[in-house]
């Protein structure tokens, strides 16, 4: 039996790369501080990183309707309730 997955927030949007490489910045400072806050709108993620996490990084090629499309993904992964870890809903 496979669990389920929600997903909490999502958002694609173009950006430059000097304000990707800006986002990363930020977040790498967030990360080693081990709280990061994520807001959306009116939804609020308050995240208290535990160390260490799992980094997971994927580089795909996607083959569709004749198109290619190249995609990177980077992922943090971690079991909240171990190593002290938690994840408020604010």
């Amino acid at each position: 039996m496979s669990g389920k997955k929600k997903i909490l927030l999502k958002s694609e949007e173009k950006r430059s790369l000097s304000e990707v490489a800006r986002f990363f910045r930020e977040l790498a400072a967030k990360i080693e501080s081990g709280q990061l806050t994520l807001t959306q709108g009116s939804e609020e993620y308050h995240l208290n990183l535990p160390d260490p996490v799992t980094l997971e990084l994927e580089l795909e090629d996607k083959h569709k309707k004749g198109r290619s499309k190249r995609q990177f993904e980077i992922e943090i992964e971690w079991y909240p309730g171990e190593e002290g870890s938690s994840i408020e809903l604010g």
